[in-house]
């Protein structure tokens, strides 16, 4: 348990780090407004994303697919802390793409928890051609879960 202190002090730090960008976009930016960053490619926003990772299976007045995705967060949390636990030290590249998916899990459940949705704001977009909108806990799971595909791809067969 002790070599794991780096990882949970890692998942303190980048919910934190979520949280507080999450506050100050919900507090400078006005809801469904934006500031552009870098003209043509890049816009910090404020959105409420009522649905899964990039919006999806976001719909006005969906109480059941709140519930859902709720139950399947704790779900998924769940299976990662699980197989956190089960990996071995010895594999660090693993630990820490599992790391980053139980912080960014961890960020996005606590708003769903507390406020009903999950706060996004990063827009990238090339003219107006935009990537769904997100948060740093979206883009925690997502860098973590292509870790683990690397990971996995690097593995030998037994």
């Amino acid at each position: 348990m002790k070599r794991n202190y780096f990882y949970f002090l890692f998942i303190i730090i980048w919910v934190a780090v979520d949280q507080v960008t999450k506050f100050f976009v919900a507090r400078i930016i006005p809801l469904y407004g934006s500031r552009k960053i870098i003209p043509g490619f890049f816009n910090l926003a404020h959105i409420h994303n009522r649905g899964a990772i990039f919006g999806f299976f976001s719909q006005p007045g969906g109480g059941f697919v709140r519930l859902v995705l709720t139950g399947a967060s704790f779900l998924a949390l769940g299976l990662v802390i699980y197989y956190f636990i089960k990996t071995p030290a010895s594999e660090k590249f693993m630990k820490f793409a599992l790391t980053l998916i139980l912080a960014g899990a961890l960020g996005n459940l606590i708003d769903r928890l507390l406020q009903g949705y999950v706060i996004d704001f990063l827009d990238f977009h090339v003219g107006s051609h935009h990537w769904p909108f997100f948060n740093l806990a979206d883009s925690s799971i997502t860098v973590g879960a292509m870790l683990l595909v690397l990971v996995f791809l690097r593995r030998k067969p037994a």
